[in-house]
């Protein structure tokens, strides 16, 4: 195999991979290459059956091992999630609370509102009632749409030969509030990130920041979504 690179980088961290042309007749696995097709081996222990990340039957954090550091960006979108994040009881130091309010952060996947009602019942059990504070129902948009292409054909004339992968954003959207209005949303803010550039971490804390360089990026790949003719979709 002639080599073209090792490891790609995806975001904020490099996924171990080797990309490169495998020789006229040689075989990876059970496919006959033909010298001109490109090929990524992931080294590391991947799955004998690696049909297991499509059919459903490897566990959540099992796929997630495959992307390394990158997993991170959708760790959070693979399953419901609930947080405790306020506790409240009582309003004077001597006197037992008659009552106690906790509340709870959920994120809830599209489709799966019902596991997570029978969920937080099952948790909080026959002695303790819940009900939504702020309810906002799960959203996601068709990956066929001409939109999707233009974000796509930006983000690979900035970042050559990088893979496009959609995902479901774990963050609040306006989103929520446009859905109802009929109109479909896609979440687009493009970053090319330094080498090992923690993004994630810098998430709601001190000094929250992203370098120059990734926001003259985006700019340009901004420039080129919004400026760029439509045309018909080739990349998924």
């Amino acid at each position: 195999m002639q080599i073209h690179a090792v490891g790609r980088f995806i975001g904020f961290g490099i996924l171990p991979c080797i990309v490169g042309t495998p020789e006229a007749g040689e075989v990876i696995g059970e496919e006959l290459f033909d010298g001109e097709t490109e090929a990524a081996i992931f080294p590391g222990d991947l799955p004998a059956d690696p049909a297991g990340a499509l059919d459903g039957s490897l566990e959540a954090d099992e796929l997630l091992g495959w992307l390394g550091p990158a997993g991170a960006l959708v760790a959070g979108t693979v399953r419901n999630s609930a947080n405790p994040t306020m506790l409240a009881a009582g309003y004077k130091l001597n006197v037992i609370p008659g009552e106690a309010v906790g509340y709870v952060d959920g994120r809830v996947l599209p489709g799966f509102s019902g596991e997570f009602r029978a969920t937080l019942d099952e948790l909080t059990g026959p002695d303790v009632t819940w009900e939504y504070a702020h309810e906002e129902r799960p959203l996601e948009a068709p990956l066929e749409a001409p939109v999707m292409e233009r974000m796509a054909r930006a983000l690979l004339a900035e970042d050559p030969g990088s893979v496009v992968v959609p995902y479901c954003m774990s963050g609040g959207t306006d989103a929520k509030q446009f859905s109802r209005l009929g109109m479909t949303c896609y979440g687009f803010t493009p970053l090319v990130l330094p080498e090992g550039y923690d993004y994630y971490a810098m998430f709601h804390g001190t000094d929250e920041r992203i370098p120059l360089s990734a926001l003259e990026a985006s700019v340009r790949i901004m420039d080129r979504f919004l400026t760029a003719p439509q045309v018909d979709p080739e990349i998924f």
